[in-house]
């Protein structure tokens, strides 16, 4: 089963939480047991799985990820959105969600977040349940 979302950012940088949109995605799929590859077709954003119960974790992710990788840091690439492409590269392209009983197998303070890093943006993420 194949679904796509489509999301909106609002900021250069931004973590939207994507976990109700893939719990939506696996309920209405009827499926009870299998993979969730959730993955981001483009090379400055990224998916993690992360802490969602408390927003510091996703702040303090940004604020190192912008000390790690400053926005100017003299790149050679000119379009002026290198730190972007890096930070998509750290953090990655996908996730694999093992479903089991009808729901991602995820622990109890997990969720899945989309990482903007050169918004805002229109940005689709690719769902792939087998």
């Amino acid at each position: 089963m194949f679904r796509e979302i489509e999301i909106r950012t609002k900021e250069r940088v931004d973590f939207i939480d994507i976990t109700s949109k893939l719990k939506e995605i696996i309920r209405q799929s009827n499926i009870e047991e299998g993979l969730m590859t959730v993955f981001v077709p483009h090379t400055t954003a990224g998916i993690t799985l992360n802490e969602h119960a408390d927003p510091s974790v996703v702040s303090d992710i940004k604020k190192q990820l912008e000390k790690l990788v400053p926005v100017n840091n003299g790149y050679s690439h000119n379009e002026g959105n290198s730190d972007a492409h890096i930070k998509a590269s750290i953090i990655g392209s996908s996730v694999n969600i093992i479903i089991r009983n009808g729901e991602m197998m995820l622990g109890t303070w997990q969720g899945v977040f989309f990482c903007e890093f050169d918004g805002p943006r229109r940005r689709k993420i690719y769902v792939y349940i087998k």
